[in-house]
């Protein structure tokens, strides 16, 4: 085999393969970005069954595929395997996946005859070539590249129980079951194996065996820390000494390339570890040894929580001022520790929050260094980093050089005192350099978090887009000498900042609608705008992450500006999305289900003058609902009630009046009452077909899956049916969360659920969404403890603003309407204020491409949706320009 496996074309040899052996007439040739697709002319369909999985690695998978084809291209099953090497090491990269590891090429046999007899064939063609263990599947024989499991063959979805689309196989009796690709083989009781009886693979450490698993003859494992596709990390105990361990394990192939893979770079931390040894800046390096063909590093445990944990949990604990001293004294021992390591010949490399651990007395030590290089070694070659701490040299594969530690230094310094490093995606074309953006950034920050004079500068220092010109860990130290004395910032030349006089939201909200009007792809039968799916695709006309959520707000920027490029787009917006939902039933819930599209399509049509519209909407919102166990706003009965109580205000139609009535009341029946309130807990049973929940018995408090959103619906439902009971529900509910409320300094807070520990305060569990519906029910009651709950949520909002990511869910947007939402009730215009702030650090983190501006969404990704994208951010930036109402809401009287 060559040398030069990179070099090599892996579509090349498919054509060499067919023109050698005149199998091309035979087959049908299908390529997308990211395989390549060959189904024999005479293929027969089949929908599931036994389908064969055959790894490689990027230097092995030429091989491997030549091998293959002399197999395959003689069969009658379809297959298809990775066309590109690019994409085979991105198969095999340890951030992928553990259910999609190592899928090199995949086989469709047509029977269970076939799929036994070419695993045979593939197994002996490949013997003894490169590749790692499946670990969706089962090894056709010990260390064999060939992998079986039970699955589907076509691409058959439907949407779960939590709304989301979901690959599905049936039982024999035809019922839907979940094909789900965990790292573990579990096939469906009912597939019985055709195959041979596997020769016993080594157990894997972590799993749960029958007795102690014992490692190097050593190490007892008690539990795993964590499963990824390069290995589990894990902890334990040394029986020699009785002392505990984390032991960390390396799979072969893993990030395979010519150089080596996962294995190394283990090695190379062991050696890190043992130059360090005595330091007291790492754990102790205790053995090093291979099980099972893998290859494991046990060390000393660190007792404390990673830097990541503790910038959360000790600001969550102890509030905003006692936090700022303890941050700036981290800070210090972040530069110390820095130095340290440079001093001992050791450039880090991977220096982030969740690489060092916060000993119980606040000492910092290093953790996973793995990527360390020492003074003398021979570096291997790697882009792998953490995005936002790792410099961008870095992630080119630069040489390697202390000058990127100082911008990883830098990074944690921000997020330790700021709660998060903005992520500032690339533009198209390149403009704004990175630095400058980082400094309006922190520049926005100053609306709601105080750092001490010159730290910013310190910050932008180390984080230089130039490594020549950053701060060295000297620099940093005596800048915060100089703090300490409060003397003016060490003399640096600090990047332009916008004027915070200006108002950047025109040009944001500008820059988002052309991107929502450009991006929108009618043609597209299942998209129409483009959604990050990394949570989990949902159903494409849903408001959470469909068609319905960005429709809404296009159609109140409308309503507010008259746009002239909107009634078109909205009109045929509205229509693709009528045609792809069905008015004899839907789901419920508001953001997941059919009546918020319903919401959506109405206004929609009543904004552009589509009759049409306005009445497939209405009979969207009047179809039967499938059965749910659900009671929140999210999936369930009380955002389903929420939808029909919007539309009885626009239309005054009884027929949802009785449907608000008949919510309220299923809410009524299975509200749980106990001494401090009410709740509704999430039941045991489930729609037909799925297994019992894992949520079951949990009662949420937050807006969008518990208490607060079940309350909000009704305080609507109470005025519309003039029903007190419904209320007297309310207030109860209500009452509930005056009891759960966590108060740390003058911030309230909430945690998911009674008894835990607080969230964050977000719309979806925390103090966002339980400070609005607080607020309604104090505007409703008058009762001064619900307002003043709600003011206190204020706090917490503003006290995390710089730690929260952009968006309506689980970010700044959400939070934002909120605070806009209090400016409108109390006529307090510092809320208003507030709010701007909260805009200027939302377009702050905005990308311009190609005319449009983009946000990242939590994922890294870009995101039309509403619950996590631009779409989002949109509605609430409107509000900061317009006195406008907030969405998916309905007024209560005042």
């Amino acid at each position: 085999m060559t040398s030069h496996a990179a070099e090599i074309d892996l579509e090349n040899l498919l054509r060499q393969a067919l023109y050698v052996t005149g199998e091309g007439p035979r087959w049908t040739i299908d390529a997308d970005e990211m395989w390549c697709r060959l189904t024999p002319r005479s293929a027969t369909s089949r929908e599931q069954g036994w389908k064969l999985h055959v790894s490689a690695t990027s230097v092995s998978a030429p091989e491997v595929l030549a091998k293959a084809l002399d197999v395959l291209l003689r069969e009658e099953s379809v297959f298809k395997y990775a066309r590109s090497l690019e994409q085979v090491r991105a198969l095999n990269s340890r951030a992928t996946p553990r259910g999609s590891s190592g899928k090199f090429l995949t086989v469709y046999p047509r029977s269970d005859a076939d799929a036994v007899r070419i695993a045979w064939e593939l197994h002996r063609a490949t013997e003894g070539l490169a590749g790692p263990r499946i670990l969706s599947d089962q090894p056709y024989a010990a260390n064999s590249l060939v992998h079986y499991r039970y699955g589907a063959f076509v691409g058959r979805r439907r949407l779960s129980g939590d709304g989301l689309l979901v690959w599905f196989i049936e039982d024999p009796d035809g019922n839907p079951v979940e094909d789900k690709r965990t790292g573990r083989y579990s096939p469906p009781a009912w597939a019985v194996s055709p195959f041979p009886a596997s020769v016993p693979t080594p157990r894997q450490a972590g799993k749960a065996p029958s007795g102690p698993v014992l490692l190097g003859g050593r190490f007892s494992v008690r539990e795993a820390i964590r499963h990824t596709n390069k290995g589990g990390v894990y902890r334990g105990t040394d029986v020699s000494t009785g002392r505990p361990v984390v032991i960390k394990e390396a799979r072969p192939h893993v990030e395979a390339d010519a150089a080596g893979d996962v294995r190394d770079w283990l090695r190379a931390e062991a050696r890190t570890l043992e130059k360090l040894s005595g330091t007291g800046l790492a754990p102790e390096r205790l053995a090093m040894f291979e099980h099972g063909g893998h290859l494991f590093l046990a060390q000393e445990e660190i007792p404390g929580i990673p830097l990541r944990n503790w910038v959360a949990e000790h600001f969550r604990d102890v509030g905003s001022e006692r936090y700022l001293a303890d941050a700036l004294a981290q800070t210090e021992r972040l530069v110390d520790l820095v130095a340290a390591a440079h001093a001992q010949g050791c450039v880090l490399r991977d220096f982030t929050p969740g690489n060092i651990m916060v000993g119980p007395d606040g000492e910092l030590r290093l953790v996973d260094l793995e990527l360390a290089v020492l003074e003398g070694d021979a570096a291997l070659p790697t882009t792998v980093g953490t995005p936002g701490f790792s410099a961008p040299e870095r992630l080119s594969d630069a040489p390697v050089a202390p000058s990127a530690d100082y911008y990883s230094l830098g990074a944690t310094v921000c997020f330790v005192l700021a709660g998060k490093v903005p992520n500032l995606l690339a533009e198209e074309p390149a403009g704004r350099a990175a630095q400058y953006r980082l400094a309006g950034w922190l520049d926005a920050c100053a609306g709601t978090l105080v750092l001490p004079d010159g730290m910013a500068e310190m910050i932008l220092g180390l984080m230089r887009d130039d490594p020549a010109e950053r701060w060295d860990p000297a620099g940093a130290r005596a800048a915060l000498r100089r703090m300490r004395r409060g003397l003016a910032a060490h003399p640096v030349v600090v990047p332009a900042r916008e004027d915070r006089r200006h108002d950047t939201t025109q040009d944001a909200v500008a820059g988002i609608v052309d991107h929502l009007v450009d991006s929108m792809t009618p043609q597209d039968e299942r998209r129409l705008w483009p959604v990050s799916t990394v949570a989990g695709e949902t159903d494409p006309c849903t408001v959470q992450q469909g068609a319905a959520g960005v429709l809404a707000v296009l159609t109140r920027y409308f309503e507010l500006t008259g746009d002239e490029r909107l009634p078109e787009l909205i009109s045929t917006a509205g229509h693709w999305t009528a045609a792809r939902t069905d008015t004899r039933s839907t789901r419920p819930g508001l953001h997941f289900g059919g009546r918020g599209t319903a919401w959506a399509l109405y206004d929609a049509g009543r904004a552009v003058g589509d009759h049409a519209l306005m009445d497939h909407a209405t009979a969207l919102a009047l179809a039967p609902q499938e059965p749910t166990p659900s009671y929140d706003i999210t999936h369930g009965t009380a955002g389903s009630g929420f939808a029909a109580a919007h539309l009885w205000h626009r239309t005054g139609d009884p027929r949802f009046a009785g449907l608000v009535t008949d919510a309220a009341d299923r809410l009524v029946a299975a509200a749980r009452r106990d001494p401090t309130g009410v709740s509704w807990p999430v039941p045991a049973e489930t729609l037909s077909g799925e297994a019992v929940s894992e949520e079951a018995g949990k009662r949420y408090l937050g807006f969008a899956h518990g208490t607060a959103g079940i309350g909000c619906f009704l305080l609507a439902a109470a005025a519309v049916a003039d029903r007190r009971e419904y209320l007297d529900l309310a207030v109860a509910a209500g009452e509930g969360l005056v009891a759960a409320a966590v108060r740390v300094g003058e911030a309230a807070q909430w945690p998911a659920q009674a008894g835990d520990v607080p969230t964050a305060p977000y719309w979806c569990h925390g103090s966002a969404g339980i400070g609005s519906f607080l607020l309604r029910l104090w505007q409703t009651t008058g009762d001064d403890r619900f307002g003043r709950l709600a003011r206190q949520a204020t706090r917490a909002v503003l006290e995390r603003a710089s730690r929260a990511p952009l968006t309506q869910c689980h970010g700044l947007a959400g939070n934002g309407d909120f605070l806009l939402d209090m400016a409108a009730a109390t006529g307090d215009s510092a809320y208003r204020a507030s709010a701007q702030d909260l805009a200027r650090l939302i377009v702050s983190e905005g990308a311009h491409r190609n005319g449009h501006v983009v946000f990242p969404n939590e994922y890294g990704g870009v995101s039309t949706g509403w619950s996590d994208g631009s779409a989002g951010i949109l509605a609430f930036l409107l509000r900061t320009r317009h006195t406008d109402s907030r969405h998916w809401l309905i007024h209560q009287p005042g």
